[in-house]
């Protein structure tokens, strides 16, 4: 990971989103790009009305299939088998970009010895795609003169979440796709401002600008800037957090704007360890599952109450202004921090959130152009170094982070939740486009709640045929961790074998089957491959 980390830095776009209409070929992989990410959708299609090349990696036919030139719709969990089978083909007929790979890369023998164990053919067998569509692929995206990355959580969700962002990493280095228009490996981000928290330090090891908490370095620079002694300790991930709640290990938590409750994997498992604390405060807009467990629940303010910043997906700081007022007691995040913060024996003040900018200007380098008053002209994408920097499009176009940018083979590992005859299918999870992480605020909007009202699992029509179910049939889905009563689809979207329920419902959770397994390194947990049985059932009943 440090190779990855110190190559490419934060994980967000290298390039901007209006770029990818500059790509000749867009390579998609495990992004639901229109329903999750609507906005960069309409960027996707509109590349591909140009006539641009898109390739979808998913093994369930998302909507992007219909304006793509080709979909591969491999077994779930395989990403790094087909990506190392389109890099050996890569290699095998000299697509490499060689140039780039001298002057920018180190560590490439490493990365053609693991391929060489990758022939297409083999690989086909593992993922469900010929070796033809794995070469077609692999052709189109390395002759073209510039190609882009997209990737989400199809990706990242996996407990080989590392390792498959290194095999996208590695593909475009070895093409030479970085650091230029139209090309580059471009995450989306899962919420509006998740770029922005991790800048600003919401993540276990970090400082705002990913200063690390336990390098002397860093941390004497922070303890100077805010005249105290900060811990080198690092924390923990969010599932690392309930693990150790429900251990006894961490009795207190502070959750602000988010509901794990229904987000977080194995319910059973989060419920039982927020229940186990003996103190649970809940900041948020509305009473929230995880928010009807707490002892303290603070009010928070909408985003169109409050001044501040969003920082998307492609690093641009914008300006967010208050329209209205808050209702009742709901007061602004930075009101209710700095008030708990001064309680607690460390002063905060702040005249205004323009304040709260200028030190983050002062402290992290990468926004140390960005001001209130720039920024009522337009965004800005960070790095933006001093105030007549421009901000930066583009990352990477003369050299990365760490000067060249590190090749990190990896080896395809299936998932360990292997399918078998007591649980022979694969349950992926995932969003739909009428319905909002989990439904917090459009199962308040009564528009957008009447478009999708309905917890459901898509089943494929041989898989359906065989149980003896039809639309809108009732069945029970169960896992190792729980089971759920929910209705079927019938769909052709999911391969055969393989289940899709949007986490959105708290009537039929799916994350009651999801399973704490995680990247050993991101600790990020394996959401999109869960084993699990299938059964026809009757409706629950419900009282009254």
């Amino acid at each position: 990971m440090a190779g990855l980390a110190a190559s490419f830095g934060s994980g967000a776009m290298t390039n901007s989103i209006g770029d990818l209409g500059m790509a000749d070929v867009i390579l998609v992989v495990g992004s639901n790009t229109t329903e999750a990410h609507p906005i960069i959708g309409i960027e996707l299609k509109r590349a591909a009305r140009l006539g641009k090349r898109i390739i979808v990696v998913d093994p369930r036919r998302i909507r992007l299939v219909d304006h793509a030139d080709q979909w591969l719709q491999i077994e779930a969990g395989t990403n790094v088998a087909l990506l190392n089978a389109m890099m050996r083909v890569i290699l095998d007929e000299g697509l490499a970009d060689e140039s780039f790979i001298e002057k920018r890369t180190e560590g490439f023998d490493g990365l053609r010895t693991v391929l060489a164990e990758y022939a297409p053919e083999i690989v086909s067998e593992i993922i469900g795609v010929s070796a033809q569509e794995i070469r077609a692929a692999a052709r189109a995206y390395a002759s073209a003169d510039a190609a882009a990355i997209v990737y989400c959580m199809g990706v990242t969700q996996h407990e080989s979440g590392t390792a498959q962002v290194r095999s996208l990493a590695n593909l475009a280095m070895l093409t030479g796709n970085m650091g230029r228009p139209g090309t580059g490996v471009n995450p989306l981000r899962g919420q509006n401002n998740v770029q922005g928290a991790c800048d600003m330090a919401c993540l276990p090891g970090n400082l705002p600008g990913y200063a690390r908490v336990d390098d002397d370095a860093d941390r004497a620079r922070f303890e100077k800037a805010w005249g105290t002694k900060l811990s080198s300790k690092c924390g923990l991930t969010l599932t690392e957090a309930m693990d150790a709640a429900a251990d006894g290990e961490v009795r207190a938590m502070y959750i602000m704007g988010e509901n794990p409750v229904l987000s977080d994997p194995d319910q059973a498992h989060v419920i039982e360890a927020l229940e186990k604390l003996d103190f649970l405060v809940v900041q948020d807009l509305f009473m929230t599952e995880t928010a009807a467990l707490a002892d303290v629940v603070l009010p928070g303010a909408a985003f169109v109450e409050k001044d501040g910043t969003f920082t998307n997906t492609e690093r641009r700081v914008q300006r967010v202004r208050a329209v209205v007022p808050s209702p009742g007691d709901a007061r602004s995040d930075l009101r209710i921090i700095t008030e708990i913060s001064s309680v607690l024996g460390y002063p905060m003040s702040y005249a205004d959130p323009s304040q709260v900018m200028a030190e983050i200007a002062e402290v992290t380098p990468s926004y140390g152009g960005i001001t209130y008053e720039r920024l009522d002209t337009g965004g800005l994408q960070w790095p933006c170094l001093t105030e007549t920097h421009s901000g930066t499009p583009i990352l990477h176009a003369e050299s990365f982070t760490r000067g060249r940018g590190v090749f990190a083979p990896v080896e395809y590992v299936p998932p360990s939740d292997t399918v078998d005859g007591e649980y022979p299918f694969v349950l992926t999870t995932g969003r739909e486009l009428w319905n909002f992480h989990t439904n917090t605020l459009t199962e308040r909007s009564a528009g957008l709640a009447d478009l999708n009202p309905v917890a459901h699992v898509e089943v494929n029509p041989i898989d359906a045929e065989r149980l003896g179910v039809c639309d809108d049939d009732w069945i029970e889905v169960s896992s190792r961790q729980g089971a759920v009563s929910v209705q079927v689809r019938v769909s052709d979207r999911p391969k055969r074998g393989l289940l899709f329920m949007p986490f959105h419902f708290r009537a039929a959770p799916a994350n009651r089957l999801t399973s704490t397994r995680r990247d050993p390194i991101a600790k990020i947990p394996g959401l999109k491959y869960n084993s699990v049985s299938v059964r026809p059932c009757e409706a629950p009943t419900t009282d009254g």
